[in-house]
């Protein structure tokens, strides 16, 4: 199999998405072929046998989405439900399984929160801005980066080639939403460097449809990024990742009884910090990183604090790759890991260690086959594993591509999970019967089809099964509750559409549609995910016009038994550039004001239009 080296092939990626010019469309079209995420070595996007979707700097600008879950949502097999507006909880499930089985890396930081429920990324806090480049692995086949990745989302924030480049915006539309977004950065022959930040803040709308007061639930979001590295020597070179994250937000219905209010507030803050050493050789690259995230979350009713939790997250990892010959890798890694609610003096650590083999048996015939051991302190030794395998015919100057992959992993309760069964007013049944691990199993069989004008089509059959899920229960004669094993198993499975197509003249059009049968234990179906969700997005550029429109389509979803409304979304865009530095933008989203629910208790945002400008140098 071809490999680039980890540093190269990200630094490509990067530059082919800068932010300070827009690529010749050869360059991008090879440099878009690379990808990280399926085994976190760069391989070629022909040879991969699993399913990836690729999202570029263009597609986010393109869109505007303050918020990356919206991004992500018009990708294939991804459905998004928020309790509110901007800020509030957010789960992205990636083929119909839970939002906190998806890792998010940005940079190689792992954003989750290890004080939640349970161990997730907090999504609704993710901005989109300063993004060059996401690849989303779909389905439980995240072997390399742990037992409990049931898909992952590796996002790269952008850089520059020049000694000095850089960008700020300007954006303003309804419920009084402002977004102030700049970076700076730059690179010599031994040293880069990139920082950016930005600044969102709304009034919002009232999220609550059983909130009669009709007040206004705003959010502000702070962020600032920062990446620095330095070329040591032409064999090792140094990084450092540095990122912070304050959230600020308004909601209702918060405390009991005589302290029951509409007057709550939440504060969020995050910052990660990660370091690492990379090493080449003549036929391997090795890295050691180390990696800390620390959050605080807290929430007041009527300006007095109600809840508060801390938490930190500390991980050591060795990354690498070895190139046998020309058709034979072996990728290797081990990692440590230490979570912990610190405002409970709760821990918990987890060991982990994972070799793949990858090979072209064969021309054309690409393989995979890796194992995973991981030992966790509370639950135990595991082994995982994963194989894939890919074969590609020529015909004329298009290829098809046949491949399939088989993947197994386990989630251990988080520990919020494990000490909410322990108070003295748990539910019996959950006090006294300890949680176990979840167990995952998933396959995959698809078929793509890549044509000489680089459009692509692609069909996917997935089937994933969860063992023994944990659920929530609550009894409304005693009031007691807590987490229970659901017995028996759990599925996910359906079919993936794709298609990308290049029409010529300026036009593309990309779509794709998911037909999804999400259904519990007892055979019906699994809340708030859609059976069919479809995406089509029409794309045109003359001279310096751009211009962009996306229809969302859902249907078949159901919350606490009920079904809900079907919808459709249709949201607009438009970028002029006034000259090589100045651009101007405008967008509608929901243009034609549709009223719709993704969570029975929540209301939605309505026809909302916007307008920015940007200055590059």
């Amino acid at each position: 199999m071809k490999h680039t080296s980890l540093a190269t092939a990200i630094t490509l990626a990067l530059t082919a998405t800068s932010a300070f010019a827009e690529p010749a469309q050869s360059d991008e079209k090879s440099i878009e072929k690379i990808v990280v995420v399926s085994s976190r070595v760069a391989m070629p996007l022909r040879e991969v046998a699993t399913s990836v979707s690729l999202v570029t700097q263009a597609d986010i600008e393109a869109r505007g989405y303050a918020n990356l879950a919206e991004v992500l949502k018009t990708q294939p097999a991804i459905s998004m439900t928020s309790s509110g507006g901007a800020g509030s909880s957010t789960s992205l499930r990636v083929r119909g399984e839970e939002g906190y089985r998806t890792l998010v890396r940005i940079d190689g930081v792992d954003i989750s929160d290890p004080t939640g429920t349970q161990v997730e990324p907090k999504l609704g806090h993710m901005q989109a801005s300063n993004i060059s480049r996401v690849e989303i692995l779909r389905g439980s086949q995240g072997l390399a980066y742990g037992a409990d990745a049931g898909g992952v989302i590796n996002v790269h924030s952008a850089e520059y080639t020049e000694q000095l480049a850089g960008r700020v915006s300007a954006e303003a539309g309804r419920y009084d939403s402002t977004n102030l977004v700049g970076d700076i950065g730059g690179r010599t022959d031994k040293f880069s460097y990139y920082i950016a930040g930005s600044s969102f803040q709304t009034d919002g709308f009232d999220a609550r449809t059983d909130d009669a007061s009709g007040d206004l639930d705003g959010y502000e979001n702070n962020t600032i990024h920062t990446r620095l590295g330095y070329q040591v020597s032409e064999q090792l070179s140094l990084k450092l990742v540095a990122r912070n994250t304050q959230g600020e937000g308004e909601f209702d219905h918060c405390g009991f009884g005589a302290t029951a209010s509409d007057d709550c507030q939440s504060e969020f803050a995050q910052t990660n910090l990660r370091t690492s050493v990379n090493y080449v050789t003549g036929s391997s690259e090795h890295e050691f990183s180390y990696a800390k995230t620390l959050i605080e979350r807290e929430n007041f009713n009527q300006n007095v604090s109600s809840y508060l939790a801390k938490g930190a997250t500390e991980k050591v990892e060795y990354l690498a790759h070895s190139e046998l010959n020309d058709t034979h890798t072996l990728v290797y890694g081990a990692d440590w890991e230490k979570e912990a609610i610190t405002s409970a003096q709760q821990y918990r650590h987890n060991r982990g260690a994972f070799v793949e083999y990858q090979s072209e048996l064969v021309s054309n015939l690409f393989v995979t086959a890796g194992l995973r051991y991981d030992d966790n302190d509370d639950f135990g030794e595991h082994t995982t594993y994963r194989v894939s395998s890919a074969y590609i015919w020529a015909i004329d100057s298009n290829e098809l591509k046949l491949r399939g992959a088989y993947g197994t992993g386990f989630r251990a309760p988080s520990l919020f999970e494990v000490n909410y069964n322990r108070r003295p007013e748990a539910l019996p049944s959950a006090a006294n019967t300890p949680l176990k691990e979840e167990q995952t199993q998933g396959y995959e069989i698809g078929i793509e089809f890549l044509t000489e004008t680089d459009s692509r089509f692609e069909v996917v059959y997935f089937d994933q099964e969860i063992e023994d899920s944990i659920t929530y229960t609550f009894d409304s004669v005693t009031y007691a509750d807590g987490y229970i094993q659901d017995i028996g198993q759990s599925e996910s499975k359906g079919v993936e559409l794709i298609a990308e197509i290049k029409l010529g003249k300026g036009w593309s059009v990309d779509a794709n549609y998911t037909y999804n049968e999400a259904e519990d234990t007892a055979g019906n179906q699994r809340r708030r995910r859609p059976r069919n969700i479809a995406n089509l997005g029409a794309n045109y550029q003359l001279d310096k016009l751009t211009f962009t429109a996306n229809i969302r389509v859902i249907k078949d979803a159901v919350d606490a038994g009920v079904p809900l409304e079907n919808y459709e979304i249709l949201d607009i865009s438009a970028k002029y550039q006034v000259n090589p530095q100045l651009s101007v933008y405008a967008r509608v989203e929901n243009l034609f004001d549709a009223h719709y629910q993704d969570i029975s208790d929540y209301n939605t945002s309505g026809e909302s239009p916007y307008l920015g400008l940007r200055y590059q140098f």
